[in-house]
């Protein structure tokens, strides 16, 4: 703004425009970027005797500090669910601030009104930016664990390796919190690191007190088998009793419960001492099934005794076998 004045004597008018002068700088989260010299020269323009002429102050010179601020969201879009064994939390560190800093992180399994705490095995960055873990791929952090230097707003994925004990239940609930903190400092905002700001400046927390946290959540999910075996039957005489030449017809049913799925489970019962393996009664849902290996799921014999395969099953299945034998006479 030019701001005129009329005075009386020698000096007839003045101008007075105050310039102020800067490296151009990008619209950061944290302002002008630490470390640029805001500078500022005042000028005065005048006649003096009927000739114009023009007066600077002197240049006076702001180093803009270093502005401390970091933020850690949780990249999941809900709570992952896992069975007991290795998993993956997933979280954004970003720098808000106005110079370079890199982040020390602290991943806390002990959260109060955790169910169960995961054994955390691993911290890494991603390395590749695709936001999924590679394993052999993603650099896993060394102690101190710390960010690679973040430019002014530039942000990082990072991943909290866990794994869930085999005593979670199904249903179970965990939470893992990451902290993130400023390696030059962190505190109360306003707290002053003198000198240490990039280009030579103060560092000065700002409104994150330079340090946050944010909390993954995992679900267990657990799925359990449950075998109940029955026993029907019928005797020669049209009757239940088990007499020799009796026959049993024995049912298994695999009760699958809890979340998810169960892997490779194979059902196998012997034949029992006193009986004979009736050929060719071998039942999976009521379906029949050959007494060999072969392209179906199941095989007998009174040697071996029963053996079927049902691979993976969902939790809430229930899967049902029954053979027969006779009471050996």
């Amino acid at each position: 703004m030019t701001k005129h004045a009329r005075l009386y004597g020698p000096l007839a008018s003045i101008i007075a425009t105050a310039i102020l002068a800067s490296a151009a700088t990008p619209a950061l989260a944290g302002g002008v970027t630490a470390g640029t010299l805001i500078e500022n020269t005042a000028t005065a323009n005048f006649e003096e005797g009927g000739n114009p002429r023009s007066v600077d102050s002197n240049t006076v010179t702001v180093r803009v500090d270093e502005l401390l601020d970091v933020t850690v969201t949780s990249l999941d879009t809900g709570p992952v669910t896992s069975r007991p064994g290795n998993a993956v939390l997933t979280f954004e560190v970003t720098n808000p601030g106005n110079g370079p800093e890199a982040f020390r992180l602290t991943a806390n399994p002990a959260v109060a009104g955790n169910d169960f705490d995961v054994t955390v095995r691993g911290v890494a960055i991603d390395s590749n930016g695709n936001g999924i873990y590679d394993d052999g791929i993603d650099q896993i952090l060394t102690g101190p664990l710390t960010t690679p230097v973040l430019a002014p707003d530039a942000r990082v994925t990072v991943f909290v390796l866990v794994t869930v004990p085999d005593s979670a239940a199904d249903g179970d609930t965990s939470n893992v919190e990451l902290t993130a903190a400023a390696v030059t400092g962190s505190g109360t905002p306003g707290t002053t690191f003198a000198g240490q700001g990039q280009g030579g400046g103060d560092a000065v927390v700002g409104s994150t007190g330079a340090i946050d946290d944010a909390r993954g959540q995992i679900n267990s999910a657990v799925a359990s088998v449950q075998l109940v075996k029955s026993v029907a039957l019928r005797d020669p005489f049209g009757g239940t009793s088990a007499v020799p030449g009796s026959v049993a017809t024995f049912t298994i049913e695999a009760r699958v419960s809890g979340s998810g799925s169960v892997a490779n489970l194979v059902v196998t019962d012997a034949i029992p001492a006193g009986t004979t393996y009736v050929p060719g009664t071998l039942t999976l849902d009521t379906g029949a099934l050959t007494d060999t290996a072969d392209a179906d799921a199941g095989t007998a014999s009174d040697s071996a005794g029963i053996n079927v395969t049902l691979g993976t099953v969902p939790a809430g299945t229930n899967r049902s076998i029954t053979f027969n034998v006779t009471v050996d006479q």
